[in-house]
């Protein structure tokens, strides 16, 4: 099944040398969630173990772990990672 965020390939090896070098425990898997802003959602990213209430799908063997709650406000969104001078780090667009 295709994952209903898409994370575009730069973003994935991000998210794979993370999972290599940064002491990430075997068995985590990439947590993609939203967060309350006032008037809005916003969304984040973080590592974490499958839960009872998670869908998981997987990209090029990266574990993708969603809660089913929060799926309607993460569908069709992508997941790009931005590395500049002016600044670095992961954008949902």
């Amino acid at each position: 099944m295709k994952p209903p965020v898409e994370i575009t390939e730069r973003a994935l090896e991000e998210v794979k040398n993370i999972l290599r070098n940064k002491g990430i425990p075997e068995g985590y898997g990439l947590r993609i969630a939203t967060k309350g802003m006032g008037c809005g959602v916003g969304f984040k990213l973080g590592f974490d173990k499958k839960k009872e209430t998670d869908d998981e799908y997987f990209q090029d063997g990266v574990q993708i772990l969603i809660q089913k709650r929060e799926m309607m406000f993460l569908v069709g969104k992508k997941i790009e990672f931005y590395d500049e001078s002016d600044a670095r780090g992961f954008v949902f667009v």
